[in-house]
């Protein structure tokens, strides 16, 4: 039972719900650290102690047991400061939000490259008056061989050569003007 101050009449401490929302809350973070990949782990800034843990705890394999140790996981990031817990917190919607950008960007990438190849010249067009410093003439070749190749049932090396050269276009451009990377109307592609 919470006692209350006598003065204000307010509660000394958190209610059980709300201290079991924090723990799931911890929870569902330790869940979302056992599945990060160790390259971006290393990048996250949490005690030695802790990574050592999470990379422990991501050698099991078995679901009853890994489900157990994202427990045991959860309560050992509970001993933690506040800070630390919020810091960490931070850090992965971080992540999970480059990765978004960056799927977002291949998406963009991947429907200039189709609308190139399939729409032909008014593809092409579209693409160069957004991206002036494009090469007109070897987006036009690279399109040409990709089609030829599609239509031989060859590899694909045109083809991948292109979405290369248009990322590499788009990416310039993005770094130089924030506009860049969207279609005639100054939306961002639908790829669906």
């Amino acid at each position: 039972m919470r006692g209350r101050d006598p003065e204000t009449g307010e509660f000394l401490d958190e209610s059980r719900s709300q201290k079991r929302r924090e723990a799931l809350d911890v929870l569902t973070m330790a869940g979302k650290l056992m599945d990060t990949g160790p390259a971006t782990l290393a990048l996250l800034p949490m005690p030695e102690e802790l990574r050592a843990l999470v990379l422990d705890s991501q050698r099991i394999s078995s679901h009853i047991a890994r489900k157990r140790q994202m427990q045991w996981l959860a309560k050992q990031m509970r001993r933690e400061d506040d800070e630390v817990l919020e810091v960490l917190r931070a850090a992965l919607e971080h992540t999970k939000e480059d990765a978004r950008r960056e799927a977002a960007a291949l998406h963009r990438v991947e429907h200039w490259r189709l609308k190139i190849v399939d729409g032909g010249d008014e593809g092409l067009a579209a693409f160069v008056a957004l991206y002036p410093l494009a090469d007109r003439q070897q987006l036009r070749t690279l399109a040409r061989n990709a089609k030829a190749e599609r239509l031989a049932n060859k590899p694909p090396h045109a083809f991948r050569e292109l979405f290369r050269v248009l990322r590499e276009l788009m990416d310039e451009a993005g770094s130089r003007s924030p506009g860049a990377g969207t279609d005639e109307d100054g939306l961002e592609p639908d790829t669906g």
